[in-house]
């Protein structure tokens, strides 16, 4: 067995599910009931080393990310953080020429003392906020049923008073999905946000948990908040549509390749260019994945932060070293299956570079010749990658010719491939 595993991201849960909000929508919130309702949800000491440890000594390098998730990862304390920082200098390599950190977080409980310890170790922070008050709020409560924006907004103007490095993650459902010049230009105009994730929120339920699914996931706590799973074919009142995905990434885009190229950096539009040049930058457009996977904040390993279930737990750190479990057969077949399992369909689709039929966890519909496995999101997709065809194609001359892919903007129409000649 090698020594090394091949490149990896591992998000860790060091507070596990747990959280101090209550979004509708956040099914992980149900990812307690895996463990005993008198186990803490808390990543240990002991197991924070193994941890940092492991990684290091499994990361190929040059660069190891420390990446933290929730539920949200601050409860867990600032100074259980900043041991963190302490062990990843004592067991990085001599091949680790940098040792990223970087958080995903509602961003309510920070305060001047995270933001500095933010910056002093130069964290990437990535800050949920589904656009404005109205439209964040929909489903972005606390345990109260109240909005949690003007927390939210109180934690993004401190990062930005302190320097911090921080990425917009939004996530589109629908309550905001039908309007994204709004939730676009308030990130850019009202938040100054040069970084944006744009997630789309596809919960999934069978027959007979749709009725609960619908009431939302963060009401409830323990037995009374069943285990998400990926499975059904069902999707709650909150999952945005293939169409008005499509349409929402369609409207940002247009606005954007006129004005934003090289100024603002939208997750989606970078991944695809990068599929026009023929580069795979997100596990979601590769032909196979495998390369991200959870860490609960147990030990427990699983193949991916979207499929933390029973049948998808590799082992756990205290059994088994991190790099057996990322090069295990097991790991290696939930990978290779994104491509094995493509129907048809997806397989003749003219924009199939660009896709490679999406994250699995949304494949449960079925082809229009009937085949199972077709995306939820497939129309929306394939609408978007139609739609923004000539652009890439423009931008990827551009760049093939030592140039700038912001030079669109100053040609006609910011479209058509020849425009780039």
């Amino acid at each position: 067995m090698p020594t090394i595993a091949p490149h990896f991201h591992l998000l860790a849960k060091p507070a596990g599910a747990a959280c101090n909000l209550g979004c509708k929508y956040c099914f992980f919130l149900s990812k307690e009931n895996l463990y005993g309702e008198r186990e803490s949800p808390l990543m240990d000491d002991a197991m924070l080393e193994t941890h940092i440890r492991q990684l290091m000594h499994a990361s190929p390098g040059p660069q190891v990310d420390v990446a933290w998730q929730g539920g949200e990862p601050m409860l867990r304390g600032l100074d259980f953080f900043k041991r963190s920082i302490e062990l990843a200098e004592r067991y990085r390599q001599p091949r680790h020429r940098t040792v990223l950190h970087t958080m995903q977080t509602n961003g309510t409980l920070i305060d001047d003392e995270w933001a500095a310890f933010f910056k002093q170790h130069n964290y990437l922070i990535g800050l949920s906020i589904d656009g404005p008050r109205e439209l964040h709020d929909a489903f972005r409560i606390n345990r109260r049923g109240g909005g949690s924006f003007d927390e939210v907004i109180r934690g993004w103007n401190l990062l930005r008073q302190h320097e911090v490095d921080v990425n917009i993650l939004c996530t589109i459902h629908a309550a905001n999905a039908g309007h994204p010049l709004e939730v676009y230009r308030y990130f850019r105009d009202e938040l100054g946000a040069r970084y944006i994730q744009l997630i789309p929120i596809v919960e999934r339920a069978t027959p007979e948990t749709i009725a609960y699914a619908n009431q939302g996931w963060g009401g409830h706590r323990g037995s009374d908040r069943p285990l998400y799973k990926q499975e059904g074919s069902l999707v709650t009142e909150r999952s945005v549509t293939a169409a008005q995905f499509g349409n929402f990434l369609n409207q940002v885009f247009d606005e954007w390749v006129q004005r934003d190229v090289g100024n603002v950096y939208v997750t989606t539009f970078d991944v695809a260019l990068g599929s026009w040049m023929g580069q795979h930058n997100s596990c979601v457009v590769s032909p196979t994945c495998g390369n991200a996977l959870a860490l609960e904040h147990n030990g427990d390993v699983y193949s991916c932060d979207h499929f933390v279930e029973p049948v998808h737990r590799l082992g756990n750190l205290r059994d088994a070293p991190l790099q057996a479990l990322v090069t295990s057969e097991q790991q290696r077949r939930f990978g290779q299956n994104k491509f094995d399992t493509l129907p048809r369909y997806c397989k003749e689709c003219p924009v199939l570079f660009a896709c490679y039929g999406e994250c699995p966890r949304n494949r449960f519909i079925d082809t229009p010749d009937g085949e199972p496995g077709l995306n939820y999101l497939c129309a929306g997709y394939k609408a978007f990658f139609t739609h923004i065809a000539p652009a890439m194609e423009t931008m990827a001359d551009l760049i093939r010719q030592g140039r700038y892919a912001d030079e669109i903007m100053s040609l006609p129409a910011a479209t058509g491939a020849e425009a780039a000649g």
